[in-house]
């Protein structure tokens, strides 16, 4: 298991937040999301054998939102 934390700009609002949530959590191999609006940040521990980072960063990036790890 690998962890990574995405600086993630354009959330506004707890929706965005459950947004960015929803997306992560619905990739193969995201073992765990945790948003934080405040932080404007998302920690994400994955299965580096199912995804990888940049896999994790587009799809958050098509949901909408600005994301760099």
């Amino acid at each position: 298991m690998q962890t990574a934390k995405l600086n993630i700009s354009g959330m506004t609002c707890g929706g965005c937040v459950s947004s960015v949530n929803r997306v992560l959590s619905g990739l193969d191999g995201v073992l765990k999301a945790d948003v934080s609006l405040e932080n404007k940040s998302a920690l994400v521990d994955y299965d580096a054998a199912k995804v990888n980072l940049e896999q994790i960063m587009r799809a958050v990036s098509e949901a909408g939102y600005d994301v760099a790890g």
